[in-house]
């Protein structure tokens, strides 16, 4: 078990590696595959509410399920047609993400029975978000080419972690495996 585990933690460490380095490599095409698989999802979430609207017992969930989906269709064709402009848009929905999210993570510093360690990390936290939002907000053609560097980034490191996880299990599987050798 142990092996097969490690194997798969190895190759899917191998293959993160690829895609980061592939998306550092050509942030622009990063960019655009990340609208495409957005559409992608558009169209599979509108296939998904028309299946939902002709399961509905009655018409009111009907209707709103079916706009929906014609809804998500439209965000599909959309976000292909013109990628450029889809590109910005959620450029500036993760730069609202991240704007709204560290004022969540400053809050979150000053609930009761928090550390003043625990707090500062949240505080620190909350800042780098909202410097994040406001620059993506500030310069949203830069923030669509640093989101697929940063994509690469977090690719290379969960890529090596993955990859030092696979070989630390298989390790300890050898180890496991020859301790229950010498007790039998």
């Amino acid at each position: 078990m142990f092996k097969s585990t490690s194997t798969s933690l190895i190759l899917l460490g191998v293959l993160a590696i690829i895609v980061g380095i592939l998306a550092l490599a050509w942030p622009g095409v990063t960019v655009l595959a990340l609208v495409i698989l957005f559409a992608v999802y558009a169209f599979i979430d509108a296939g998904l509410q028309a299946m939902r609207a002709f399961s509905s017992g009655s018409a009111g969930p009907v209707f709103g399920h079916l706009l929906l989906g014609l809804v998500d269709v439209a965000a599909g064709v959309v976000a292909l047609t013109w990628p450029g402009p889809t590109a910005l848009v959620l450029v500036l929905i993760v730069a609202s993400w991240a704007f709204t999210g560290g004022f969540f993570e400053i809050f979150a510093a000053f609930r009761g029975g928090e550390t003043a360690g625990t707090r500062a990390l949240f505080i620190l936290g909350g800042l780098v978000s909202i410097a994040f939002g406001v620059v993506l907000f500030a310069r949203p053609g830069v923030g669509a080419v640093t989101l697929a560097l940063l994509f690469g980034l977090f690719s290379l490191i969960y890529g090596t972690s993955q990859i030092t996880l696979g070989i630390h299990l298989r390790q300890t599987g050898q180890t496991l495996h020859s301790v229950l050798e010498d007790a039998a």
